[in-house]
């Protein structure tokens, strides 16, 4: 019920199966340093910068991700907005990620089991045992 449905989602699944991708994580810099999908290149949110995509090609595959897609959705969205063709949003983002039993890695690349949960209202959907939970 968060989501518009306004950029293209995808499941974790066909994440994997992408090849030639931008990832971008579009949570707080705090959220990227604790966990991230590998490969993932910190945007942010409330830091926002368009411009940061000036020298990508326009029909480059960007998939955008936050906590649960909400705020990844309307980051994506500005990317459209750019002129950017093939922009999707990773349903159900990072915390789906997790509790598929996908990596995830920290600000140093190595692999953790820790996933910030944004607070501790939003720490109810990673599920138990899937990933230490932090806030």
């Amino acid at each position: 019920k968060l989501l518009d449905l306004t950029v293209t989602p995808i499941t974790p699944e066909e994440l994997k199966n992408m090849d030639d991708i931008l990832l971008l994580d579009i949570r707080e810099k705090e959220e990227y340093d604790v966990s991230h999908i590998e490969g993932a290149e910190y945007m942010g949110y409330k830091e926002y910068d368009g411009d940061l995509l000036r020298d990508v090609p326009k029909d480059t595959p960007i998939v955008v991700y936050c906590s649960i897609g909400y705020r990844s959705e309307k980051i994506g969205e500005k990317i459209q907005e750019l002129g950017f063709t093939n922009v999707y949003n990773l349903y159900g983002s990072i915390f789906e990620w997790v509790n598929q039993g996908n990596p995830v890695v920290d600000n140093n690349n190595a692999s953790t089991d820790k996933v910030h949960t944004y607070n501790r209202t939003w720490s109810k959907w990673v599920e138990e045992g899937k990933a230490e939970k932090v806030w």
